[in-house]
């Protein structure tokens, strides 16, 4: 084979390894956009109060809520309000979504069951969770378990109304197959229609974790002596607003953290999406 002959048989392979530097590229470079827009905002904010051109008192700079956030943490403070905090929201997030899922799995399979829950899911969704707080709170007292079901019932709802939705997308001609081959109730559930529901199922937990942060705070918030929450909103009474800011960070912190943990379970579970 001459040279040229041979410079033509390795052109599709260089051709593809070209394309995947590319790709890398452009894969890094976004990455570093998603780190540069974050420290870019607190540069801004940096700048704009130190010169005065914001209000330091009602935006202190990043500098100093940082070392507001040092001395809380070196004094245990915060990571007592975090140990509280995630308890509650764990616990109400888990509460909230395996309800949500089996009483999701089984309007999705069964019509009876779906027409029994309908009504009572669409007629309670609307109402905000943390309207019936003062309801959870005389039946439940103002303890760590109201700030669990408040929790759990704001998260209850979009994993229940996904993951029915999941099932009932799945394409019939499945439904079909397990039926004529004699599948149990048992397959139905585990090989059907979980299986079949994930990825609607996955939005709706990624969604109830959202809920599950922003619960929280306005939970602590009221009748509530520790958490996230009780720290923004004593700092905030105080004007304390570098604790404040503090604990604002925190829950985004939190939320991000939550969010890319789901995605990346997302991507485990359905690498085909």
């Amino acid at each position: 084979m001459s040279g040229k002959e041979m410079r033509k048989a390795a052109h599709p392979a260089v051709v593809e390894e070209q394309e995947w530097k590319r790709r890398q590229l452009t894969e890094r470079l976004k990455q570093g956009l998603t780190i540069a827009s974050p420290i870019f905002l607190l540069l801004l904010w940096e700048f704009l109060s130190r010169t005065g051109l914001i209000d330091a008192r009602f935006f202190p700079p990043p500098t100093a809520i940082i070392q507001t956030f040092y001395d809380l943490l070196v004094s245990g403070e915060l990571l007592g309000h975090i140990s509280v905090s995630l308890y509650r929201i764990f616990a109400g997030f888990l509460l909230g979504v395996i309800p949500g899922i089996v009483i999701g799995l089984l309007m999705g399979l069964y019509s009876p069951v779906r027409h029994f829950f309908s009504p009572i899911v669409m007629a309670l969704m609307p109402i905000p969770t943390l309207a019936l707080m003062p309801i959870i709170i005389i039946l439940f007292g103002i303890g760590d378990v109201s700030k669990v079901v408040t929790i759990a019932g704001s998260v209850f709802f979009p994993v229940v109304i996904n993951t029915a939705a999941g099932v009932m997308n799945i394409d019939s001609i499945y439904l079909d197959v397990a039926k004529n081959y004699g599948a149990s109730s048992k397959d139905y559930f585990m090989k059907i229609a979980f299986p079949g529901a994930l990825p609607v199922m996955m939005e709706g937990i990624q969604m109830g974790q959202a809920i599950a942060l922003l619960t929280i705070v306005a939970a602590e918030m009221m009748g509530a002596t520790s958490g996230i929450g009780y720290l923004i909103w004593t700092s905030y009474k105080a004007f304390l607003l570098k604790e404040m800011f503090v604990g604002l960070i925190m829950i985004s912190f939190f939320g991000y953290l939550f969010s890319i943990g789901l995605r990346g379970l997302q991507k485990k579970i359905l690498p085909w999406r």
